[in-house]
């Protein structure tokens, strides 16, 4: 077995796959095929590219005209609806037209006037969709599959790699990870959990063998304003961020169930966050502002 490495960018940012394979040829065929499958979910679901199909569904928000979807689409939808429903409307595919108000390169805070224009645009219940179609009703809403799609692609990409033959492999979209078996020494791969406040070091670090792990934190996109930190995930209902989890970590079967989880608990207050996590069922490690450690990931502190 031989180990290979290949390093993309795609969905905003670099993408890495690493895996082992019998023969080289076996390895570019597999890597060949994963990158275009993390590439044609961009081209799919990109709100930054005219003719993907989020971008589609957006320019006819208003226009009593509903935009045709797959099966594949229909499943993100279904999955977001469940999210949206079990986060008490905290997971919400229509939020990121906030992003219009906020800024995190300007330094400064959007006035509270500008948030409330926005927030009539807001709301998955108002979205018109079923198995073949969706339509946004009001002109000037929009979709986001940011919050799922880059973990979507990372399964979806780490199920190309096996059956393209390659059973140990890791798959790392940006911080997205999912694994297909452990490495070929029988030893977990080693996922580093980033230090919220010391950019390059690690707070912890987490096996993983199988499955997916995702983390989210308001030290990606992040502004300080007035000594108070204003992180990019935004509580969809109010147009603000919460003052809660400094970060968190979920691992699970899927990175998409690892991504959502993480997001959601990253949206409620501190205190609510770390028992809804503690009843969620799956291993997690979460950071409170203090920087000191809750949860339940088998992990070693550096």
């Amino acid at each position: 077995m031989q180990y290979f490495e290949h390093h993309f960018v795609a969905m905003g940012g670099l993408c890495r796959l690493r895996l082992y394979a019998c023969r080289e040829e076996v390895a570019l065929r597999a890597i060949a095929a994963a990158e275009a499958e993390v590439r044609r979910l961009e081209r799919k679901y990109s709100r930054y590219l005219p003719d993907s199909l989020t971008s589609r569904i957006n320019r006819g928000a208003g226009s009593n005209a509903p935009e045709p979807i797959d099966v594949e689409t229909a499943g993100l939808l279904n999955y977001a609806d469940i999210l949206w429903r079990e986060s008490d409307g905290l997971f919400d595919l229509t939020s990121g037209v906030l992003r219009r108000a906020w800024d995190f390169r300007s330094g400064r805070v959007p006035a509270q006037d500008d948030l409330d224009k926005l927030l009539p645009l807001v709301g998955w219940q108002r979205v018109r969709w079923d198995q073949s179609s969706i339509y946004l009703p009001k002109r000037g809403m929009e979709l986001d599959f940011g919050g799922c799609v880059k973990e979507y692609g990372s399964d979806s990409a780490a199920l190309t790699l096996l059956r393209y033959g390659v059973k140990h492999a890791l798959v790392d979209l940006s911080g997205d990870m999912a694994a297909v078996g452990a490495r070929i020494d029988g030893e977990p791969w080693r996922i580093g959990i980033r230090h919220p406040e010391e950019k390059g070091h690690a707070v912890a670090w987490v096996p993983l063998s199988a499955g997916g792990l995702a983390s989210s934190g308001d030290y990606e996109r992040c502004l300080k304003v007035g000594g108070r930190r204003y992180g990019h995930i935004l509580n969809p209902q109010t147009g603000w961020p919460l003052q809660g989890l400094a970060a968190v970590s979920v691992l699970a079967e899927q990175c998409l169930v690892a991504g959502s989880s993480s997001t959601i608990a990253m949206l409620k207050p501190a205190s609510e966050a770390l028992d809804w996590l503690a009843a969620l069922g799956l291993p997690w490690l979460a950071l409170d502002q203090s920087l000191q450690c809750h949860g339940s990931l088998k992990l070693s502190l550096l």
